[in-house]
């Protein structure tokens, strides 16, 4: 019975000098994550961003005796595109050209080779017969996220005495979603 009181006392003293006993420690908690998303539009398939470039009216080439030109604003791939967020009413306003009103009698706006003039409108039908004003707006059905085709024509009006030669102009856009 001796030796077994020596080892359980031995037994007992090694555990008391090893030290306390340390508890397992668990802490739970939780990690916050977020994502903030704002609207935004792809213009003909590329991110809306100042400088953007909507299309281009181009009414080819005729003679100086020409009557009238039609034209539509194409990008590279056909008619202007316009992909927004869903939800939001994307709006074109068609603003000013170089030379309006140079023009007044063929058109609202201007076609110009230095001081010559071609006078012309846009519509927002092929027909043209809804003129769009300058300032004025076309605006989309509300977005579903799905790619919207905005259609833009123009129509040049001809007149007696113009050299021949390439006329142009620049007309501001602005889409508001």
């Amino acid at each position: 019975m001796r030796v077994l009181k020596s080892t359980l006392g031995f037994s007992l003293l090694g555990l008391m000098l090893a030290g306390p006993v340390q508890a397992v420690t668990t802490v739970s908690g939780t990690v916050n994550a977020s994502l903030v998303l704002t609207t935004s539009c792809l213009i003909n398939g590329v991110v809306g961003t100042g400088g953007a470039v909507f299309g281009a009216l181009d009414f080819g080439t005729t003679t100086t005796l020409f009557d009238t030109a039609n034209a539509q604003v194409l990008s590279g791939a056909g008619a202007m595109t316009v992909l927004c967020s869903a939800g939001t009413t994307p709006t074109i306003t068609l603003g000013s050209g170089t030379h309006d009103g140079l023009a007044a009698a063929q058109g609202t706006r201007a076609l110009a080779n230095g001081t010559n003039y071609v006078g012309y409108d846009l519509y927002s039908d092929s027909a043209h017969s809804t003129p769009v004003a300058i300032g004025g707006n076309v605006t989309l059905p509300v977005s579903t996220g799905a790619q919207q085709t905005v259609n833009i024509y123009g129509k040049a009006t001809g007149k007696s005495g113009l050299p021949a030669g390439t006329y142009s102009d620049t007309i501001t856009v602005v889409l508001t979603f």
